[in-house]
């Protein structure tokens, strides 16, 4: 069983001014994505999606990860992370769930940025254009809402019906004003000691 892998986009997004307001650190926002045939379409229903599992998800797991590591100058320097899949319309959402839910896919980017945290993530169905949107948290404080982000962004030729798109996301920082608290804070003063 192999990886067709059709093309991989990258997409780097920097922010200076934020309401009006200059970033005393420009907010740096990074994706990369992997468009590659859906290994289930066009087979009907599978009960078992284990061996296509074990099959791609390392490969996607650790090309993706080398490659927004490299992006961003190191994973010690990724702060925000998350990752998302969306599949073509002749697949299910199973489907773009299993390359991204398993261990062999999100340990390779967890191991490369020394995360505590999970992998915030979506998993869409969606045709060529379709949004590509990751969320992302802290690498190891989801409590901190100054990391709570999302990158959006399209491929305009991606997914075709049978194929899936799977995509890293990292910041280099947090929200440039962030001034809504963090959730410790709304704990406190809820007097909420269990969190």
């Amino acid at each position: 069983m192999s990886l067709f892998l059709r093309k991989i986009v990258s997409y780097q997004e920097d922010t200076f001014i934020e309401g009006g307001k200059e970033a005393s650190i420009p907010l740096r926002m990074f994706a990369v994505a992997a468009i590659l045939r859906n290994p289930w379409a066009g087979r009907g229903f599978a009960e078992d999606l284990k061996p296509e599992i074990h099959a791609i998800a390392p490969i996607l797991g650790e090309t993706l990860t080398t490659r927004i590591t490299e992006m961003t100058g190191g994973g010690d320097r990724i702060e925000g992370y998350g990752k998302a899949a969306v599949v073509g319309t002749s697949g299910e959402i199973e489907h773009a769930s299993a390359l991204i839910h398993t261990l062999r896919f999100g340990n390779f980017y967890r191991r490369a940025v020394n995360a505590k945290s999970y992998l915030a993530f979506t998993n869409t169905r969606g045709g060529p254009d379709a949004p590509i949107v990751i969320p992302l948290m802290d690498k190891n404080d989801e409590g901190r809402r100054s990391h709570y982000l999302t990158i959006q962004f399209s491929i305009n030729d991606a997914p075709a019906p049978d194929e899936i798109v799977v995509a890293l996301g990292a910041s280099i920082g947090g929200r440039p004003h962030h001034r809504i608290g963090d959730r410790y804070q709304d704990l406190a003063e809820l007097g909420d000691t269990q969190g």
